[in-house]
């Protein structure tokens, strides 16, 4: 179900009621977990079948993890919840290409191997609610954290329907301490929710899909060298598209949960206002980048081992992170820039000798619950606002091969994109110029001077009167734009 569909809209309104009905609190959290396993029965029934071994598996083995003194049965037991996990994930969503380019090696070692093509469907929000049930088994085998005791606790932690399908990615002390004591909205939190959740779709509904992603298909779509206007146009009008698609996905969910009185993480801190990649990887997908940290880098050895070893840890780190967006090697390459990035940011900050922070810092308790400190350690001068367009800058770099389909594409672009070619062709209207470049200019300015705020903190000093007739004007353009919206981009990863 889309969070940007009228069956939404009534599927919420629902849900909402129930919850407010003077039900008990176990009848709540069983309305809840129903709903959420109507919400992503929609895109295909047989899927929750994955979702119940999931749970079933991690609930137990997480107990047994935790209770086990045994150093090589807990070893075991991590080990069928590893295969268990990142097994299914392998077969759906890299099952083809490992066969791809298993075939590709064989071929090229001299053998006549060509297998069918697998029919292999992508079940919806996989990797994240596979990351969701692996950092619970980790912290139960590290006891970073008790087990939860509850079944039906533990299931609507793993299948909640604001989060289940494209993130923000929890963790348990994050929402299972909420399933705890009954919860529902007060007046102020049924507004906020309502508020991002209007925020959410006018992002997707109305900029993402009604203002930029035509421009984008048609760059990203053209067989021909394009004029480098046009290149940078539809480079840029990708660069907006995916940030309002998807963090107007993550506003649509922390605001649905609001909406039922639970809080989830924040997961996009205006990240085009980065001054530099470790601070746009604190503002960009934030709750995947400190999984990453956590449950990745700091175990490969993160930076305690030399020079040489944090460097490895850091691109090995990237270039899974990349992999994890989808099963083609331009996403690998596109986590490999982003990895180069922050090495040429370590290497200037270790030969100035400035004392960096963290790759993967520490995102703050507060931050988490949506106090967002008032400073990031980054004033808001003119050298560091020539320092965040140049990370801007490369950041467009790296959508290019985020988006291309093949090399062969990314290549093509990136050279329209930085040489005048003979015979290139228009592919764009200067209306559709004009709008992009208005929008991402619009943008990038937002970004830069909310920087070091929060949506909502803005929307509290509004004037009523104003708030009001800015969350009108997002209503009628989300209803006037409905019919050219489609499925978050993060759906497919």
């Amino acid at each position: 179900m889309l969070f940007n569909s009228y069956t939404f809209i009534v599927f919420f309104i629902v849900v909402l009621i129930l919850h407010n009905l003077p039900f008990s609190w176990k009848t709540k959290k069983i309305n809840l977990l129903l709903a959420s396993y109507i919400f992503y029965a929609v895109w295909n029934p047989p899927f929750i079948l994955l979702l119940w071994l999931s749970t079933i598996v991690d609930y137990f083995v997480g107990k047994a993890l935790y209770k086990q003194e045994n150093k090589y049965k807990k070893k075991l037991f991590l080990v069928v919840s590893l295969i268990g996990n990142l097994g299914m994930l392998c077969f759906f969503k890299y099952g083809g290409f490992i066969l791809e380019n298993f075939t590709h090696l064989v071929n090229a070692l001299g053998a006549n191997f060509h297998p069918a093509k697998p029919n292999i469907i992508l079940p919806a929000g996989i990797s994240f609610y596979t990351f969701t049930t692996l950092c619970y088994t980790i912290d139960m085998y590290k006891k970073e954290s008790k087990p939860v005791e509850s079944l039906l606790d533990f299931s609507l932690f793993v299948t909640f329907f604001p989060h289940l399908v494209a993130g923000p990615i929890v963790r348990p002390p994050q929402l299972v301490p909420q399933f705890a004591t009954p919860r529902k909205a007060n007046a102020q939190q049924l507004t906020q929710g309502l508020f991002l959740l209007s925020l959410g779709l006018f992002m997707k509904v109305f900029l993402a899909d009604g203002m930029l992603s035509g421009p984008a298909n048609t760059v990203f779509g053209a067989e021909d060298p394009l004029k480098t206007i046009d290149a940078w146009a539809g480079v840029l009008a990708f660069s907006g598209q995916i940030f309002f698609d998807f963090a107007g996905y993550s506003s649509c969910a922390i605001g649905a949960a609001l909406c039922l009185g639970f809080v989830l993480p924040q997961n996009f801190l205006f990240p085009y206002a980065a001054i530099g990649f470790t601070d746009f990887w604190r503002r960009w997908h934030i709750t995947l980048s400190s999984w990453l940290r956590d449950y990745l880098y700091i175990p490969l050895g993160g930076n305690r081992h030399g020079t040489f070893k944090t460097y490895r840890n850091l691109m090995i780190t990237m270039l899974l992170g990349g992999l994890w967006h989808g099963a083609n090697w331009t996403f690998v390459v596109w986590g490999a820039l982003h990895g180069l990035y922050l090495w040429f940011e370590k290497a200037y900050r270790d030969m100035r000798k400035v004392k960096a922070v963290n790759i993967f810092p520490e995102i703050n308790k507060k931050m988490v619950e949506g106090a967002f400190p008032v400073e990031m350690g980054h004033p808001k001068s003119l050298s560091n606002f020539l320092l965040a367009m140049g990370t801007f800058f490369l950041v467009n770099v790296t959508w290019v091969f985020f988006r291309s389909p093949n090399f062969g594409a990314a290549w093509q672009m990136l050279h329209s994109m930085f040489v005048q070619i003979p015979k290139s062709t228009a592919v764009l209207s200067y209306l559709e110029i004009i709008e992009v470049s208005t929008i991402m200019l619009a943008l990038v300015i937002a970004h830069w001077l909310m920087r070091n705020t929060m949506v909502l903190k803005v929307a509290e000093k509004m004037p009523w009167w104003l708030l009001g007739l800015v969350w009108s004007g997002m209503l009628i353009l989300i209803a006037l734009s409905q019919n050219a919206s489609s499925s978050f981009i993060y759906f497919q990863f």
